[in-house]
């Protein structure tokens, strides 16, 4: 079945040889959600086969699919991960096939049940204490805040930054204009954990009012857990009620950092 809100139907699109798998009998949908870059498939409904995604991706958005890439096959280790069935790459191309997780995401449950919402909010904190548990000495990968907001000025500098996109409160804002205001917040004290990088409502799938896996890790690696919380939070504020404040609460942040927030909230605009 296609989620239209989500999702298209669509034919099959050129498949290299070396993605190694046997892609005939499915259906496919293209996906309509997130702003990776990269081309989203939706494989299904294959008698005896499991659903997959693809995901393709040229220049820029080809280095981003090896960090996924990378990133999935360690993160197998610790939390439930979509499993990396093919890789295969060109010069300036590639191509990532993957197990499709169970379930519907955060954001779907969400809409559909407003009476699961303080049970949807709970496992959404419980989630991400555990991923913020893993040691941090264990994770190979950096996404601390120089070293994003290093890839965002080449971003800025390239004009791939879509200014239109920039959440309410930075309205008719310029790149530039978040930039100066980021560094209006520096320096700060960071609290360094392994973060998801990208926490929202549509990368974490959820069955029976527990989170059982997260998708889209590209962004993973050690940086400040208001990275992750940032995120979470600025979701959670499409919802009626307190769904913020019960959140940080079992999660446990009794006194929210307000200039961490506000920092990593607009270090995100910036990708």
């Amino acid at each position: 079945m296609v989620d239209v809100d989500r999702e298209e139907g669509c034919a099959p699109p050129p498949v290299p040889a070396g993605v190694c798998a046997d892609l005939s009998g499915y259906q496919w949908a293209r996906n309509n959600v997130g702003e990776s870059g990269a081309a989203v498939y939706r494989l299904y409904g294959k008698p005896g086969a499991p659903d997959l995604f693809l995901k393709h991706g040229k220049d820029a958005v080809a280095d981003d699919l090896v960090d996924e890439m990378v990133r999935l096959r360690w993160m197998a280790k610790h939390l439930p991960v979509p499993a990396v069935t093919h890789f295969f790459s060109t010069p300036g191309e590639a191509w990532l096939l993957m197990t499709a997780l169970p379930g519907d995401t955060a954001y779907q449950v969400l809409k559909a049940k407003p009476e699961s919402w303080p049970v949807v909010v709970d496992a959404l904190a419980d989630f991400l204490r555990r991923l913020h548990a893993i040691p941090a000495s264990e994770c190979p990968f950096n996404s601390e805040h120089g070293y994003r907001l290093s890839l965002a000025r080449k971003r800025i500098g390239a004009g791939l930054v879509d200014e239109d996109d920039f959440d309410e409160e930075r309205e008719r804002w310029t790149a530039e204009q978040v930039w100066q205001a980021i560094h209006e917040l520096l320096p700060f004290a960071p609290d360094p954990v392994v973060t998801h990088g990208d926490f929202s409502l549509d990368n974490l799938l959820m069955m029976d009012g527990e989170v059982i896996g997260c998708i889209d890790a590209g962004r993973l690696g050690i940086a400040d857990r208001y990275q992750d919380l940032a995120i979470i939070w600025n979701c959670l504020g499409a919802f009626e009620g307190d769904l913020r404040g019960r959140f940080l609460a079992r999660y446990g942040v009794p006194d929210l950092d307000q200039s961490k927030l506000d920092l990593h909230l607009m270090l995100d605009e910036l990708f």
